[in-house]
């Protein structure tokens, strides 16, 4: 149940059935003219109850508070509607807004992110399964829906606390992390986890998601942040970490080289099932399709990374990508 974090600052982690991330830390900063919270969890009737019965032991329900979206992910925003109700406000970056903001736009990123995984080898009938058992196209937040877009750098407050928006593109276009400077203190949404590595795929008219992702990293690194504060399981030191994951996409990134270069002519999707990935799977037909969606993803950001700086080439043959190396 909630654990508090420091004076007014509370963890309320809701559980994410079915999904291997477990749960999410959302964070509640009570008192001021509005209580606000940090992100939200599905819209499935489990996190409802996970998320409304710890907000009920503050005394808050649905309109008692304002929702701070670090990203557009559904497991993150798919409850906001739910919990601002029809007098609180939802913050989002505006780069995430464009998808988050208008079912129009938001069918049509994902039919272009159907078509170009399809172009990489992901199976069609996967592709329309898709629509069946992902959270995050059932799950997710009503569209068209008011919100406020925030902006790099912008100051929110919160009761006694400061908040900076920090923009952080790269697990989203418009991931954002919260900075608070008198406490030392960084809300790090998907951008650092310690116990997982955050999924970085492409995103259709955002070229390059790793290599921002990597800079983005960068970014935050500057910040002398001592209490930070992930959204899903654990805690640690957070430098140390961004050390971490730079080598962990280093590692990747030599990893995909090496099997283009043993497999002339290969495929995202086939390329995805030659890499090592941390899954209770015996091989590559077993992956679940979620999670083969999510590897395909992020091995086509590696594949993006790799062509963009001339270490591979990607052709289009009868309408399919194929991949070579230099």
């Amino acid at each position: 149940m909630a654990e508090q974090i420091m004076k007014n600052i509370y963890r309320l982690p809701v559980t994410l059935e079915g999904s291997p991330l477990k749960e999410l830390n959302t964070y509640l900063i009570c008192g001021g003219k509005r209580n606000l919270l940090i992100d939200t969890g599905y819209r499935t009737e489990s996190c409802r109850k996970a998320l409304f019965d710890q907000l009920a032991l503050f005394g808050l329900g649905p309109g008692d508070v304002d929702v701070l979206l670090t990203h557009l992910h559904a497991d993150h925003s798919g409850l906001a509607t739910e919990a601002t109700g029809s007098t609180g406000t939802i913050y989002i970056s505006k780069q995430d807004s464009s998808i988050f903001g208008s079912e129009y736009a938001w069918q049509q990123y994902r039919a272009r992110s159907d078509e170009r995984m399809r172009r990489e080898g992901f199976p069609q009938e996967l592709i329309a399964a898709m629509s069946y058992v992902s959270p995050s196209r059932s799950a997710a937040a009503p569209r068209n829906v008011p919100h406020v877009c925030l902006q790099d750098g912008e100051v929110l407050q919160a009761g006694e606390y400061t908040l900076q928006c920090v923009l952080t593109p790269g697990h989203t276009p418009g991931h954002l992390c919260f900075w608070m400077e008198e406490q030392k203190t960084m809300f790090l949404g998907d951008h650092v986890l310690f116990d997982i590595s955050p999924n970085i795929t492409y995103w259709d008219g955002f070229e390059d998601a790793l290599g921002n992702y990597l800079q983005s990293l960068e970014t935050i690194r500057a910040y002398d942040v001592q209490t930070a504060l992930p959204a899903h399981r654990g805690s640690g030191q957070m430098h140390q970490r961004i050390d971490g994951l730079i080598a962990h996409h280093d590692r990747r990134l030599q990893e995909t080289v090496a099997i283009v270069h043993e497999n002339p002519g290969i495929n995202a999707y086939d390329l995805a099932g030659k890499m090592r990935w941390r899954i209770r799977a015996r091989n590559w037909q077993e992956f679940p399709t979620m999670q083969k969606w999510f590897a395909v993803g992020e091995t086509i950001a590696h594949l993006d990374y790799l062509v963009l700086r001339g270490q591979l080439q990607r052709r289009e043959i009868n309408g399919m990508a194929a991949y070579y190396a230099e």
